[in-house]
């Protein structure tokens, strides 16, 4: 990544703090100053599909070419997306300890991502289980193909089956937009900022997977 989208992200990112804390936001019903937390929760979600998504299309690609760098990038991938996955339930945990008086209430969206959350942490053992470099990256392309089809499941489709306490401060009941336009216009920077980030960071641990990995085969000959 050019050095001068790296400085872009950091201006960004700071900008988008700030405006999410300082700036005024809409009256939602039910939320109020709490509905600050879209502008860091839905991104870190939307982040976390993202980076299933690229996971899953790239041992889709391993399994076509056999080429190792296809590999890592869907290893890469996962790791991104488990770790923005981790950070929407905290950021979730802490909205329902002010909105609901704890962290947890097993509130449909909060199983279906702690489900997700066991899914793809099946993902890591599997690998750490295999030390067959072909195997490992064989068996954890396909795993990650069939993981990739309950992500749309568990955060699009199971919350909206079962009645659930989340809200959804982004659409209104006539299925329109409830953001004035300041509240629209750092939301739609913050889930740009996001995106940049999730790229720069998948970018520096692809790079960190290769050269770990060619260490590794310096050692063993």
């Amino acid at each position: 990544m050019p050095n001068y989208l790296k400085y872009v992200i950091f201006i960004l990112m700071s900008l988008v703090i700030l405006a999410g804390f300082l700036l005024p936001i809409p009256y939602i019903p039910g939320l109020e100053e709490k509905a600050r937390i879209i502008y860091f929760h839905v991104p870190m979600s939307w982040l976390a599909v993202l980076a299933f998504f690229m996971s899953m299309i790239y041992s889709v690609k391993y399994l076509r070419t056999t080429d190792n760098v296809n590999d890592i990038k869907a290893y890469s991938a996962a790791g991104l997306g488990f770790l923005f996955c981790i950070l929407a339930t905290v950021t979730g945990s802490l909205w329902a300890k002010f909105s609901w008086g704890s962290f947890w209430n097993w509130d449909p969206r909060q199983t279906s991502i702690f489900i997700l959350l066991l899914v793809y942490g099946a993902y890591f053992s599997l690998r750490s289980a295999l030390d067959n470099t072909e195997q490992k990256a064989r068996l954890s392309s396909v795993y990650s193909i069939i993981a990739f089809v309950t992500v749309p499941f568990f955060v699009f489709i199971m919350p909206r089956l079962i009645e659930t306490l989340h809200p959804d401060p982004i659409i209104n009941t006539q299925g329109e937009i409830s953001m004035d336009t300041i509240m629209l216009i750092i939301f739609l920077c913050s889930l740009l900022t996001f995106t940049l980030l999730y790229f720069w960071m998948f970018d520096i641990k692809v790079r960190f997977e290769k050269l770990k990995q060619k260490r590794i085969i310096q050692n063993i000959d």
